[in-house]
């Protein structure tokens, strides 16, 4: 017998939470070698990195963007509950609802914005200074990683499903 919808859900949810935080552990690893190598290069053999501070901008928007499906999957964006704090029952469930179709069409808009600048990137050959990289790509990518997040806080939504945790990876 199959597993109910929302089950399978939150099998997902587990396991898309295991995977961004591997990944982004690897991107803060990466970043702290890139920083290590720098300073010991800069400061003891006078001659740091090349490239460090463009390596250092595309690990963190790495982090952020690969850490951002996690967020969405823990129902982790800023929020202010002054007013909803004392929700029980139907009206904590259709606040929570509310809350996920606002930020899904929020990340649907930036989605929409970041893939028009990395068009525009790529349209002007857009590179960076010192590793000569191409930005249309990145931004086009992190469009479709927030995309993405739009469609699974809408599913999430749409699913009713509960609250996530913010842990047990």
């Amino acid at each position: 017998m199959a597993a109910p919808s929302g089950q399978i859900a939150l099998r997902v949810r587990r396991w898309l939470r295991l995977a961004t935080a591997v990944l982004c552990g690897a991107f803060l690893v990466a970043l702290t070698l890139v920083t290590v190598v720098d300073v010991i290069g800069r400061y003891l053999l006078s001659s740091p990195l090349p490239g460090a501070a463009e390596y250092t901008e595309m690990l963190l928007m790495g982090i952020v963007f690969v850490g951002l499906p996690a967020v969405c999957l823990d129902d982790g964006h800023i929020s202010v509950d002054l007013l909803t704090a004392s929700l029980r029952g139907l009206a904590a469930k259709l606040q929570l609802i509310a809350a996920r179709l606002i930020v899904s069409a929020v990340l649907g808009v930036v989605a929409w914005q970041l893939w028009k600048h990395g068009t525009q990137l790529a349209s002007y050959g857009e590179v960076t200074v010192y590793l000569r990289t191409p930005l249309g790509p990145f931004a086009q990518v992190t469009a479709v990683i927030a995309g993405i997040c739009s469609i699974v806080t809408f599913v999430m939504a749409l699913l009713s499903l509960p609250k996530g945790d913010g842990g047990g990876v």
